[in-house]
């Protein structure tokens, strides 16, 4: 169930104003960046089409592949109880029905911002990366808090004083008014947990990049960028419970395996950012080409 703006009427989801309103901040923060540094708004224009695109076709994909249920489970009765993705293809392009991964999104924009650097910035891909790090920040800050809303990716239950009640989540009725609310189990809020260290990130990030000028020493900024947010989700994960059944079991959840990758990646960049020397910005007038701005760079 997908809260309404307006309860009962046809509106947009929280989720997705959420979503977008984690994609419009970090367009303008971006824009500073670009503005700060005369990048023209052509190629800011050029990279939201990637990173937006990249964004909801890698999160998406990344769900499908990572989490399924990739196969129909069936009741003895045959009739379908889980509606498998490689059974019914076509569900995979239904994301208003939910189901998204992060890892999913890093991956698929990692991928677009290689070939946004090589054909349209004409930069080192690390440059790039650099100075999306804060904004994507901001952005998984609010998909967590759709989350929230949405009662998905919900926490173990608790007995901790701040625990949540995710009644769209426990209620095993379609209609939640027949839940007796005193019945449902207090759950972490794991989406908030999230959020709450993600925006911490994004804060770290741009204090980095404004008033320590991180951004002079490539791979600085992106390194920090991937070891606080998948080291803080990483660690949220102990609080969740497993997205998918048949993996209960594991050591370690299928969140937590793929966080690992993305840390190590980190860390090496931070080392390699700190080893450089750093280039200093000289301002140049930039007439619709990025390449001029990067021979004085």
């Amino acid at each position: 169930m997908t809260p309404e703006l307006i309860d009962g009427w046809s509106t947009p989801n929280l989720y997705g104003l959420l979503f977008v309103t984690g994609l419009i901040i970090g367009y303008f923060v971006v824009k500073r960046m670009f503005k700060k540094q005369e990048i023209s708004d052509a190629i800011l224009d050029k990279l939201v089409f990637y990173m937006i695109l990249a964004t909801i076709v890698g999160a998406r994909l990344g769900h499908v592949l990572f989490y399924g249920p990739y196969w129909d489970e069936r009741y003895s009765d045959g009739t379908i109880a889980i509606r498998g993705y490689f059974d019914h293809p076509m569900d995979i392009i239904k994301v208003w029905e939910g189901g998204l991964a992060s890892h999913g999104g890093v991956i698929a924009i990692l991928i677009s911002l290689f070939i946004f650097s090589k054909w349209v910035s004409k930069k080192p891909m690390l440059w790039i990366l650099d100075r999306i790090a804060a904004p994507g920040a901001i952005a998984a800050c609010c998909i967590r808090l759709g989350n929230l809303v949405n009662s998905e990716i919900v926490g173990d239950k608790t007995n901790v004083s701040w625990g949540f009640k995710f009644i769209h989540h426990d209620c095993r009725t379609s209609d939640v008014s027949l839940c007796d609310w005193a019945l449902i189990d207090a759950r972490h809020p794991s989406q908030l947990y999230e959020a709450i260290a993600y925006l911490l990130v994004f804060l770290i990030l741009i204090f980095m990049y404004w008033k320590r000028n991180a951004w002079m020493r490539q791979g600085v900024m992106f390194g920090t960028f991937l070891i606080l947010l998948f080291g803080a989700r990483f660690l949220i994960e102990f609080t969740k419970i497993p997205q998918v059944d048949g993996r209960a079991g594991w050591t370690l959840n299928t969140g937590q395996w793929l966080s690992i990758p993305f840390v190590m990646a980190g860390i090496y960049f931070l080392w390699r950012g700190l080893k450089s020397k750093p280039v200093p910005f000289v301002p140049t007038s930039t007439q619709g080409s990025i390449e001029e701005n990067e021979k004085t760079t």
